[in-house]
């Protein structure tokens, strides 16, 4: 199983120098511990802590190391004495039932495991006791022809054995410091770093194993902050799909995933249409005592060949007492492996010389899933001089036709569809850039991007490399921020924001996975994706896997509890505005301060403000009715700007903002308070703005335009053509209609008296004003959603007529649904009793607002 060697590493990657010096550390205790270990003696804590403060240089109280870090080093030496001592041992007992009481003196020379890590503790993860592993082992059958996956390889415990048995050995382990440490007691092995719950999605097409040797975590799944009962079903399932055919299989699991299990039987039975379960039984907890814990195990057996009949199990021993009572059951009942039907195009992965000294550990770099990211080039385009057009005048149409103007970029193409902008858009050209976005060459050659997409990313990253005029402090709440002076500690300085304003059709989240995507390709790999609604996540991730990527590198927030870390070493977090404005509760900490904690003050990577218009009134102001509070998302999406100085922010909207009061949330576009505009502060902008009216508003957009701060293209509907199609209503569409009508105005002719029945109105007028106006309001809101639904549903089949008829022609249909009645449905089912969810009978018409 995977676990982190030094506490913290899942919640804060180590640099590659740090994390080389924290693992020579480890080795080098770990060569200590070797000499104890051949000498037979016992490494209690004394002699444990001694090691550690030696190879170290500093004791677990000055932080330079934990316990749970040092009973990973014991598990490091006994990797060593294994490989060392192994194939004496082998050859000296004659049988491996004659080995296990050999392994079993190795195993009682190590200490207890007492203490635990919050990450090994959430992760609920424990390495494989070594007598269990030969075991293991011994029901894999490993062969020196047989290519061996571990996919949670954790410290080697169980991938020694396999080396000692002539397996060529592919190590996998998402944790970053064990993976380290694996590099070096395995330097001759390419140890990858990828989710072993997706394996088989990771891994390169030529990685194909004959076995499959795994101790998965029982209940926990990676970046999932909650106990997920399927998380073992989710790691067999991956590996048994790389697994070459006829190749076998070992898992160690909770004892209570079995095929006997009802809770389990129909998963065991999916599975076995690929390969079939030929042995499992279950050990008691005593096994793992030294590992600090007592749970019952199982060992589980299969081999890739779609079973007979999925439905049917081989009969389980029942629980074995002890290690040997397990083996005794893996000989008499595991049966002989199959053929393997190894691919003849594939190469051997190099295995290690098994007698190579101990001492031959050199540093090296693992690999890692991010490492999986295409390589990045260097965007080639040029500058041009830009003239408005030809008679230094433009069209009298309200909108051009869109090009680039500043730039040109060999080789891109021109995007699917015309786009347009403004004529006041038109009429400025953006500024000659000099930035140079990392792509994949792939995405201009084959047109993913756009040039009209590209030339985002090039904007945007100009926008990045600079920073707001003056120096700023902010307050421990991120609510105040202030102009600081001369002498004034903790001193900061904003990072400049572009804004995307284009329109439908114009590729918003193909653009902000492609600025996402040159960040990453630069090694900023953390990233934050805001926007409206949790589904957006589906086109986040399309838009991004489309680039290339990795779909799951957008992770929801969701997957975390407010108050808990984000055990995200790598990614892209997407949230939403509503999640996002959470605030503390009790000793949680808000959404905001979460993130902020797992980006890190320094972070300079991107924050996407997707929909960006959801963050209007961010600091409040005046309305037509008084004085407007502040809205939560809006002051939320504020303090992640002002906690993170040095992000790269992205705003994206195609309608920024209704008023002027609504840009309060952009203050990274330097409108107030800098250079490029003449307002030193927000209430002179919004007093010079409001009194411009609308065509402030475009002189506004422009000059952003001019800066490279903004982009606004729109689709363009040059030859367009509109058409109505009016329906006919039947005589029986009337009378329904003036059924409901009549039904309506008795209602409402009888509403003053159900008011006054209620003691809202009475003799002497209205009692009750607000309840009178709600009332009234709800009657005319309800009235207009029965007759918009009704008239819908009539004029339904014209619009089937005319869709058929479309089809018929060869053209597509496009539907706009604006209303789909999900919020009614979704009340409706929820005041169904759980009892009658079997037959589900609800009527979700508008009939209910009668």
């Amino acid at each position: 199983m995977t676990e982190s060697l030094a506490g913290s590493a899942a919640a804060a990657p180590l640099s590659l120098r740090a994390a080389a010096t924290f693992t020579s550390a480890a080795v080098r205790a770990a060569r200590q511990l070797l000499t104890e270990l051949e000498r037979g003696r016992r490494i209690d804590a004394a002699v444990l802590r001694s090691a550690m403060e030696a190879a170290f240089g500093a004791s677990d109280a000055a932080g330079a190391w934990n316990w749970k870090t040092a009973y990973d080093v014991c598990e490091a030496a006994t990797v060593l004495f294994l490989r060392k001592f192994g194939p004496a041992i082998r050859a000296g007992a004659g049988s491996t039932a004659a080995m296990l009481p050999m392994l079993a003196k190795v195993a009682s020379c190590l200490p207890t495991h007492t203490r635990r890590s919050e990450d090994s503790q959430a992760l609920q993860q424990f390495s494989t006791p070594i007598p269990l592993g030969l075991v293991a082992c011994t029901a894999a059958g490993i062969t020196t022809v047989d290519r061996v996956l571990e996919p949670s390889a954790g410290t080697g415990l169980l991938a020694v054995f396999a080396e000692l048995a002539g397996g060529a050995l592919m190590l996998n382990e998402l944790a970053e410091a064990r993976a380290e440490l694996l590099g070096h007691l395995f330097d001759n092995v390419q140890v990858t770093r990828f989710d072993a719950a997706q394996i088989d999605d990771h891994l390169d097409a030529s990685v194909i194993p004959s076995v499959v040797l795994m101790n998965p975590p029982f209940s926990a799944v990676a970046n999932v902050d909650r106990r997920m009962a399927d998380a073992a079903l989710r790691h067999i399932a991956s590996a048994l799909a790389r697994l070459c055919d006829g190749g076998r299989l070992v898992a160690i699991t909770g004892a209570s995933f079995a095929p006997d299990n009802p809770a389990w039987r129909e998963a065991f039975v999916r599975l076995q249409e690929r390969g079939q379960v030929v042995f499992s039984a279950a050990i008691g907890g005593a096994v793992y005592a030294k590992h600090g814990t007592q749970i019952d195990t199982r060992l589980l057996v299969m081999d890739k060949l779609p079973a007979a009949d999925p439905t049917a199990f081989p009969a389980s021993p029942g629980m074995a007492a002890d290690v040997a009572a397990l083996l005794g059951w893996v000989n008499q009942h595991v049966p002989q492996r199959l053929p393997v039907a190894m691919p003849p195009e594939i190469v051997a992965i190099e295995r290690p010389e098994m007698s190579r000294p101990t001492s031959a550990v050199v540093p090296r770099a693992s690999s890692s899933s991010t490492g999986a990211a295409p390589e990045g080039t260097e965007l080639t385009y040029e500058t041009v001089e830009w003239s408005p057009p030809e008679g230094a005048r433009l069209t009298d149409a309200l909108y051009e036709e869109y090009g680039l103007q500043s730039i040109r970029i060999p080789g891109s193409c021109a995007h699917p569809a015309k786009l347009v902008q403004s004529a006041a858009m038109a009429s400025v050209a953006p500024p000659k850039p000099s930035y140079r976005p990392h792509l994949p060459s792939s995405l201009v050659a084959d047109g993913l991007l756009s040039d009209a997409q590209l030339e985002s990313l090039i904007y945007a990253g100009e926008a990045h490399s600079e920073f707001l005029a003056g120096s700023w402090t902010v307050d421990a709440t991120f609510d105040v921020v202030a102009a600081a002076r001369d002498d004034a500690e903790n001193v900061i300085r904003f990072r400049r924001g572009w804004f995307l304003g284009d329109g439908t059709g114009a590729g918003k989240g193909r653009q902000v996975a492609g600025i996402l995507l040159d960040n990453w390709l630069k090694g900023r790999r953390r990233a934050v994706w805001i926007s409206k609604s949790d589904k957006l996540i589906e086109d986040a991730q399309r838009d991004w896997s489309a680039l290339g990527m990795e779909r799951l590198l957008v992770t929801p927030l969701s997957r975390f509890r407010q108050g808990t870390p984000i055990r995200l070493s790598d990614g892209i977090l997407f949230t939403t505005y509503a999640t996002l404005r959470t605030d503390e509760r009790g000793e949680k900490l808000s959404r905001v301060r979460q993130i902020v904690e797992w980006l890190g003050s320094e972070f300079d990577g991107v924050i996407v403000f997707d929909e960006s218009h959801a963050m209007q009134n961010a600091v409040g102001g005046k309305s037509e009715r008084g004085e407007q509070a502040a809205s939560q998302q809006g002051r939320a999406g504020l303090r992640l700007q002002h906690a993170l100085p040095n992000a790269r922010v992205v705003y994206v909207s195609a309608t920024g903002a209704t008023t002027v009061h609504n840009l309060a949330y952009a203050q990274r576009l330097g409108l107030w308070g800098g250079a490029d505009f003449p307002f030193a502060t927000r209430a002179e902008f919004v007093e010079a703005i409001e009194e411009g009216g609308v065509a402030a508003m475009e002189v506004l957009a422009r000059d952003l335009k001019a800066l490279g701060l903004y982009a606004a293209r729109s689709l363009s509907y040059e030859g367009v053509a509109y058409e109505l199609v009016e329906h006919q209503l039947t005589p029986e569409q009337v009378r329904i209609y003036d059924a409901y009508a009549d039904a309506f105005g008795i209602i409402h002719n009888n509403l003053d008296a159900a008011m006054r029945a209620a003691n809202i109105t009475g003799a002497t007028g209205t009692l009750n004003g607000q309840a009178k106006s709600a009332a009234r309001s709800a009657f005319e809101s309800a009235k207009q959603r029965f007759f918009g639904h009704l008239l819908t549903s009539m004029k339904t089949p014209s619009l089937i007529r005319s869709i058929k008829h479309d089809l018929e022609a060869g053209h597509a249909a496009v539907i706009q649904i604006v209303s789909t009645g999900e919020a009614l449905m979704e009340r409706r089912l929820a005041e169904i009793p759980t009892e009658e969810w079997g037959d589900v009978q609800v009527d979700i018409t508008p009939r209910e607002y009668v």
